[in-house]
């Protein structure tokens, strides 16, 4: 019976994880912190490619990713659980 509450908790912390990360890619890299971060002054050069729309738009791709693979894990996550006997 505990086992059975520990993957349904653990199940829940990932579909959470995955959908918060999956927003803040999204939405993070056409925010204006997304070019006044310190990781393209480390390396100078990077900054034209840092601050490129394709980039941001690679990064937004694996936003979305997260956010579907969150989905996907809600209606596994339900038709696994299903109704408690």
């Amino acid at each position: 019976m505990s086992g059975q509450w520990v993957y349904k908790g653990f199940s829940v912390l990932f579909i959470v994880f995955c959908f918060e990360l999956g927003i803040f890619l999204l939405v993070y890299p056409w925010t204006f912190h997304w070019q006044v971060n310190s990781i393209p002054s480390i390396i100078p050069p990077l900054l034209r490619f840092w601050n490129s729309d394709y980039l941001r738009g690679a990064v937004s791709g694996l936003g979305i990713l997260n956010v579907w693979v969150a989905i996907l894990e809600v209606f596994r996550f339900r038709r696994v659980s299903g109704p408690e006997e």
